[in-house]
């Protein structure tokens, strides 16, 4: 059995491997040769891979492998469009921890070929101190400083804030990323401007 693999849509091809994997896992007698790779800008209607073996083989293959490439493919297409945006701005885009339920390496994967870059991969990555968490401490202060007692030298504090005055704190008291949630344009702009390359800045929500 012969057939083709087909763009409908113009975007970023990823999951180019994870499509061979699974007609590999399958049956070595089914050959995918493809003529773009991962990363590689695609049109509609371009040809992207050729795939040959029995019949059994390729339609066993055909749905899984797709919703592999066509999801991957999607999340580094949409990654170059909002990376393409920024222009020679120094902010970069990143993933999002929360991924789909054992899908995380794929779609972390997917970012990085559409440009993007990675965050953190799992909650051990980094501390994070949250509302609940500075509610329970105290204070913003009083929860950094009880963190850094317990943690690793290699390990970061990010602080989450949604009000200029949790900023300052942020800023006065040591942490190393200050995420600014939910902030409208002007809150951002007035922040950024604040802490002024004293901590990473994220901006999450809304």
């Amino acid at each position: 059995m012969k057939c083709e693999l087909n763009s409908r849509v113009e975007g970023v091809l990823c999951g180019r491997s994870v499509f061979e994997m699974v007609f590999k896992t399958l049956s070595e007698k089914v050959k995918v040769t493809f003529y773009f790779k991962d990363g590689d800008e695609i049109k509609k209607g371009d040809k992207l891979a050729d795939i040959e073996g029995p019949a059994r083989y390729v339609l066993m293959g055909e749905r899984v492998a797709l919703n592999y490439i066509q999801r991957m493919s999607g999340i580094a297409t949409e990654t170059n469009k909002y990376q393409k945006a920024i222009g020679d701005n120094k902010a970069k885009i990143v993933d999002t921890r929360k991924t789909t339920p054992l899908f995380r390496a794929f779609e972390k994967y997917s970012v990085k070929i559409g440009g993007g870059s990675l965050h953190r991969f799992n909650l051990s990555d980094c501390a994070m101190i949250k509302d609940n968490h500075i509610k329970y401490a105290g204070s913003l202060t009083n929860a950094v400083q009880k963190l850094r007692q317990h943690i690793s030298h290699a390990h970061k504090i990010e602080v989450e804030c949604d009000t200029f005055e949790q900023v300052k704190e942020a800023v006065a008291c040591g942490a190393d990323i200050i995420m600014l949630d939910n902030m409208s344009l002007e809150q951002m702009k007035e922040c950024v401007d604040y802490i002024d390359s004293r901590a990473i800045v994220e901006a999450s929500g809304n």
